[in-house]
């Protein structure tokens, strides 16, 4: 996981896999960009990652969700593929935006 700031926003890169192995990783990066950035939307993309089970899945709903409490929000970036048809496939592409490409990112 890498942390950047492009366009005046945070971006967490992810590759790899978004597993139990992973998730304590997943929060942490997430709640040290959401506290480093109040009230801005904090871009995840996902465009390296290869597999990504239900718990991750729930952590990035949960992080969306601290985030809109502190007046800022998550969006998620992923290339159409079988990640995207998975977001789609949950229902995830409904509580969270999800664009093609940071440069998408509203």
């Amino acid at each position: 996981m890498r942390v950047s700031v492009v366009g005046g926003r945070p971006v967490l890169s992810i590759s790899g896999e978004l597993d139990l192995a992973t998730l304590p990783q997943l929060h942490n990066a997430l709640s040290k960009s959401a506290n480093q950035h109040p009230a801005a939307s904090v871009v995840v993309d996902v465009d390296g990652v290869y597999a990504c089970d239900d718990a991750a899945l729930g952590v990035l709903l949960g992080a969306a969700g601290r985030a809109r409490d502190a007046g800022g929000d998550l969006r998620i970036v992923c290339s159409p593929g079988p990640l995207r048809d998975r977001l789609a496939r949950t229902g995830f592409d409904r509580a969270i935006e999800v664009v093609d490409a940071i440069a998408d990112v509203t």
